[in-house]
């Protein structure tokens, strides 16, 4: 894999931007972690953990910093509906490969219709657009990452499983694995999928009151969890 040519090497602090640690988000332990350690980026880089852990503000944050659109798209992608972003991104610096590539892709369930409108009233002049919003939730997803994850890039997904099935999961898992197979493209996802979290040859960092830590797949307490559900679903209603 030409390792050399990711976009991304690192993410660090902006050193003459610093964030106040007593404010949010910096007070989340994986935001407070990357800006006192930084965060290595692999050529796949899978964020995992609870609602609440800081994956979406770390990705979010990650993608603006980049020249992405928060609410999803291209590095010229200027929409916007309603401004919930954390401010983290100002005071985060990307370690860039030099001769890399600047394109990349953001891709969040939560905002695609509003994408979709965007791309509706800006066509391309290039090629023909997807009507996305004659497509199902799910089918405009699958589509929208085959029609836009093409070549070398970042491509950036925050939580897509929420727009998929199980079949579809798999579906994106094959493109994802394709694009990082070619070598030339740098995946970053944020997931409660145990299939995502499969990526292969993916790191895999688990998110909570530690920070971050790199795991194992079959490690990972969202494996651990979905597998002790499957197995004896009745030992967890008891509790509901």
């Amino acid at each position: 894999m030409l390792s050399d040519r990711y976009p991304i090497r690192q993410v660090r602090e902006q050193p003459l931007e610093p964030l106040d640690r007593k404010t949010w988000p910096a007070t989340l332990p994986p935001v407070a972690q990357l800006l006192q350690s930084g965060l290595d980026l692999a050529a796949a880089t899978v964020l995992v953990g609870d609602n609440g852990s800081g994956k979406s503000t770390l990705v979010e944050a990650i993608a603006l910093a980049y020249g992405l659109s928060p609410e999803g798209g291209s590095t010229g992608a200027m929409h916007t509906s309603r401004p919930t972003e954390s401010a983290l991104s100002g005071h985060l610096q990307l370690v860039r490969d030099p001769g890399g590539t600047k394109r990349g892709y953001f891709l969040r369930a939560e905002t695609m219709h509003g994408l979709f409108t965007y791309q509706e009233q800006n066509p391309s002049t290039s090629q023909a657009d997807v009507e996305f919003h004659s497509l199902s939730h799910g089918e405009s997803f699958l589509s929208l990452a085959v029609d836009r994850f093409r070549g070398p890039g970042l491509w950036v997904l925050d939580e897509p499983e929420s727009a998929l099935s199980f079949s579809g999961c798999l579906a994106l898992l094959g493109i994802l694995k394709d694009l990082v197979a070619d070598g030339r493209s740098q995946v970053l996802l944020s997931t409660h999928s145990p299939v995502l979290a499969a990526l292969p040859g993916a790191r895999i960092l688990e998110l909570g009151p530690w920070g971050y830590r790199e795991k194992d797949w079959e490690d990972l307490d969202l494996v651990s969890g979905w597998k002790s559900f499957l197995d004896a679903p009745e030992r967890y209603l008891r509790r509901l």
